[in-house]
C-alpha cells in the first residue's frame, strides 16, 4: 500500500513536502474544528484566516528570497509598523489639508508611498550588507531597533486613525470584498487560467523533450487546482455580510434594503493582493534571469560569483524587493484595522520567518519555494486563530508556535538527509 501511493505520488509529480504541509494544515482544521463545535469550519472564520493571513503571506512570499541567499531580515516587523504609521500621518495630518478630506488621490499616493518607503529602506539595507559586508543579522538587528523606534518619533507615539475611507477597502471587512458576483467571475478566470498555464507547461515540457506527466495524472492536477480555487470562493460566498454592515453599504450606495435581501462578502480584497504578489513572486522565481541568480547565489555563493553574478546588486535588489512586500504588508495591515498604533508589525518578523521555514526554506540556503511560505503562513495564522477559538492565553499560543518552528526545521533536516539534498 505505501509503494502504490509512493508510485501515484511520483507519476503525479507532487512534492512530498507539499502534501505534508497541506496534511498538517487539515490535521489542524480538523482538530479545531471538532473542539469548537464546527465553529472553525465556518465561512466566517475561513474568512477571517484568510485576510488575517495576508499581510504576513506577503512578507514570506520576500523573505524566501532573503533566506535563499542565506541572508535574513529581522526588521521587517518594525519596518511595516514604521512605514504603517507614516503613511497613516499622511492620511490624516498632511493630504487632508493639501488635497482635501476624502480626495479620489489620498489612498494612491498613501499606498504609493509605503510601497516605495519600503523600496528605498529595503535597498539601504541591502547595500550595507553587500557593498559594506556588514552581516545581515546585525544590519537588520539594527533596522528592528531604529525603524520601531522611528515609528514612536513621526507622531510621537499618538495614534493614527480614521484612515481614509478607500483606503480602508485594501484590508478586507464587510466593504472591502469583490462581492459575490465578482468573485465568482474572478474564481472562473482563476480556474482556467491555472489550467491553461498547465497545459502550456506540459507542452514547452514536451517541445524540448523533458519528461511529463501520463495525460490522466495531468488531468487530475487540473482538476484538483480548478476545484480548490472554486471551492475556495464558494466558501468565500458563504458567509453573509452583518445586517449593520448591509444598512451602512446600502445607504452609501442609494439602495433600498429590504427585509429578506442577504448580501455575501466574497473573496476579499487583501487575499486577492496575496494571489497576485503569490503568482508574480511564483514567476520571478521560476522564469526570470533574476530568480535563477538568487537560487544559484544560494547554493554557491563563491561559484555564483566567478561565473558573473554581481552578487553585491543582486542583495541590494533582494532587500529592495523585500522592503516592497514590506509595505504592501503595511497597507493591508493598516487598513484592516483603520487605525495605526505603536504596537502595529510587533513580532511580525518572527512569524514571517517562521512562514518560511515552515514552508520548507532551508536556511542553509539555495532551496526555497513561494507556495510554501503561502502555505507555511497559513499554518501558523490557522494554529493562533484555532488556539485563540478554543481559549489559549497569548504566551501558551507563542510557546506552541515556538515548539511547531523548531519541530519543522527539524523534520526539514531529516527529510533532506534522507532524499540526500
Amino acid at each position: 500500500m505505501q509503494n502504490q501511493a509512493k508510485n501515484l505520488i511520483d507519476k503525479l509529480g507532487i512534492d512530498a513536502r507539499l502534501l505534508g504541509m497541506i496534511g498538517a494544515l487539515v490535521v489542524i482544521w480538523v482538530v479545531f474544528g471538532y473542539f469548537t463545535g464546527g465553529r472553525f469550519l465556518s465561512p466566517r472564520n475561513f474568512f477571517n484566516v484568510s485576510v488575517q493571513t495576508a499581510s504576513v503571506a506577503v512578507m514570506a512570499t520576500g523573505m524566501v528570497f532573503v533566506i535563499v541567499t542565506r541572508n535574513i531580515d529581522l526588521s521587517v516587523g518594525s519596518m511595516l509598523g514604521f512605514i504603517g504609521m507614516t503613511v497613516a500621518a499622511l492620511q490624516v495630518q498632511v493630504l487632508p489639508d493639501v488635497l482635501g478630506l476624502g480626495h479620489g488621490m489620498i489612498w494612491i499616493i498613501a499606498a504609493v508611498a509605503a510601497i516605495l518607503m519600503g523600496a528605498i529602506l529595503g535597498a539601504f539595507q541591502g547595500w550595507i550588507i553587500g557593498y559594506l559586508t556588514v552581516p545581515a543579522f546585525i544590519v537588520t538587528l539594527g533596522g528592528f531597533l531604529i525603524y520601531r523606534g522611528a515609528m514612536w518619533w513621526v507622531t510621537q507615539g499618538q495614534t493614527q486613525a480614521p484612515l481614509d475611507p478607500t483606503f480602508r477597502l485594501l484590508g478586507g471587512g464587510a466593504e472591502g470584498t469583490l462581492g459575490e458576483t465578482l468573485s465568482w467571475a474572478f474564481g472562473v478566470f482563476a480556474a482556467v487560467a491555472a489550467v491553461g498555464l498547465m497545459l502550456l507547461s506540459r507542452r514547452r515540457k514536451s517541445a524540448h523533450g523533458f519528461a511529463i506527466k501520463p495525460v490522466w495524472a495531468e488531468a487530475a492536477l487540473m482538476v484538483i487546482a480548478a476545484g480548490l480555487i472554486l471551492c475556495f470562493v464558494w466558501i468565500m460566498n458563504s458567509y453573509p455580510i452583518p445586517k449593520g454592515a448591509m444598512r451602512r453599504i446600502a445607504a452609501a450606495e442609494g439602495i433600498e434594503l429590504t427585509d429578506g435581501l442577504v448580501w455575501y462578502h466574497g473573496v476579499a480584497i487583501p487575499v486577492l493582493i496575496l494571489l497576485v504578489v503569490t503568482v508574480g513572486m511564483t514567476i520571478v522565481a521560476q522564469r526570470t534571469r533574476f530568480g535563477r541568480y538568487i537560487y544559484a547565489t544560494g547554493g554557491n555563493p563563491e561559484a555564483a560569483e566567478l561565473s558573473g553574478i554581481n552578487t553585491r546588486m543582486l542583495t541590494v535588489k533582494v532587500f529592495a524587493l523585500m522592503g516592497a512586500l514590506t509595505g504592501i504588508a503595511s497597507i493591508i495591515a493598516s487598513a484592516r484595522l483603520n487605525a495605526v498604533d505603536v504596537g502595529l508589525g510587533t513580532l511580525d518578523e518572527l512569524r514571517v520567518i517562521a512562514a518560511a521555514v515552515i514552508g520548507g526554506t532551508a536556511l542553509s540556503g539555495g532551496f526555497g519555494t513561494i507556495y510554501g511560505a503561502v502555505i507555511g503562513a497559513l499554518i501558523m495564522q490557522s494554529l493562533q486563530s484555532g488556539m485563540a477559538s478554543v481559549g489559549v492565553d497569548a504566551p501558551l499560543q507563542n510557546i506552541v508556535v515556538g515548539f511547531v518552528l523548531v519541530f519543522a526545521v527539524w523534520v526539514d533536516i531529516v527529510y533532506r538527509r534522507r532524499a540526500g539534498i
